[in-house]
């Protein structure tokens, strides 16, 4: 426990015999609960676990090779079947020994201060950057954190980052039926966080590499990850346009959006696309600056939705508390 609330780790994985005993043996005395997920393995993972000692409660939950995001989505529900009604911050660690049990605090903190309901670490920031991280990986990184930041209406400097931390607020509302199995899993969390106003808060931590093998199919995770993105942020802006609380922000973003896509869809334009087209302007420039503008107008959006968010968790604390009171 930590400044009173419960906190629970969820540690997905999958063939990591070699890592595991050191990833338990160094969890932070302040966590109540971990929940491995061993999801599939066919070597030691299970029994290593269950013979290292742990300063908190353990708990394995077993899954037959579903993936990564599965793997913490179980993980997380079984937290929530562990603290009941209580309060508590679910923290997610790679198996395989990549995120340092140090930075825990820190990440767990930014929740419980109320900082934030979601909180994710950000190797960038940290002091030792993202040297020791592979070349490719680092690239990659870059690469998608851009693109999230564009799906999600907001900054996000290191979206592959898994070491996180989330409120049971979210979790307890959370539509696990449609969650992402696979490994843009970090991506699609972010995506639906923002979609539903939750405050994401980011916190330096420290990157770790050894000689672990990932099992990431570079080709095919861009192609999926990049279909899901594209897909869930034009879902995040039509949910948003149809939504009882829909504003001026969320309208002007829309209308951008559109304006870009019909200047690329072939044999459909605007009279004005056409006219700037005919004073020798490139469809490329009308396509940048309309989604330009979409994303300044969609990250207004998020602030916004952020706020109303706040504004409607307060009004329920006052309303209870009134009652409370009553009674």
């Amino acid at each position: 426990m930590l400044q009173g609330r419960g906190i629970g780790v969820v540690i997905p994985a999958r063939n990591e015999s070699k890592h595991i005993g050191q990833v338990l043996s160094t969890i932070p005395s302040f966590v109540d609960h971990v929940v491995v997920v061993d999801d599939g393995s066919e070597d030691d993972t299970e029994k290593i676990a269950l013979s290292t000692h742990c300063s908190a409660e353990l708990s394995i939950v077993k899954l037959d090779g579903l993936g990564v995001g599965k793997a913490i989505d179980s993980g997380h529900q079984k937290l929530l079947e562990i603290f009941a009604d209580s309060k508590f911050v679910s923290a997610v660690m790679a198996g395989d020994g990549q995120m340092d049990p140090d930075d825990l605090e820190g990440l767990v903190t930014c929740v419980i201060s109320g900082k934030a309901e979601y909180a994710k670490g950000d190797r960038s920031n940290h002091s030792d950057g993202l040297r020791s991280m592979p070349l490719i990986r680092r690239l990659a990184t870059v690469l998608l954190s851009f693109f999230t930041t564009l799906a999600a209406g907001q900054t996000i400097s290191d979206s592959q980052c898994g070491y996180t931390a989330t409120s049971d607020k979210v979790l307890r509302s959370w539509d696990w039926e449609k969650s992402w199995s696979g490994y843009g899993y970090p991506n699609f969390w972010i995506i639906q966080l923002a979609k539903h106003g939750w405050k994401i808060a980011h916190h330096p931590v420290r990157a770790i590499y050894g000689d672990e093998i990932s099992g990431i199919n570079n080709i095919s995770f861009f192609i999926k990850v990049g279909i899901m993105m594209t897909i869930e942020h034009h879902a995040r802006n039509l949910f948003w346009l149809f939504s009882f609380k829909v504003t001026p922000h969320t309208i002007f973003a829309f209308i951008s959006y559109f304006i870009g896509w019909i200047a690329i869809i072939p044999g459909i334009s605007t009279d004005l696309e056409r006219e700037l087209v005919q004073r020798g302007v490139s469809v490329f420039i009308i396509v940048f600056f309309a989604w330009f503008c979409a994303h300044i107008f969609d990250r207004r959006a998020v602030v916004v939705k952020q706020q109303l968010r706040n504004i409607n968790s307060i009004s329920k604390a006052d309303n209870a508390a009134r009652r409370d009171f009553n009674a």
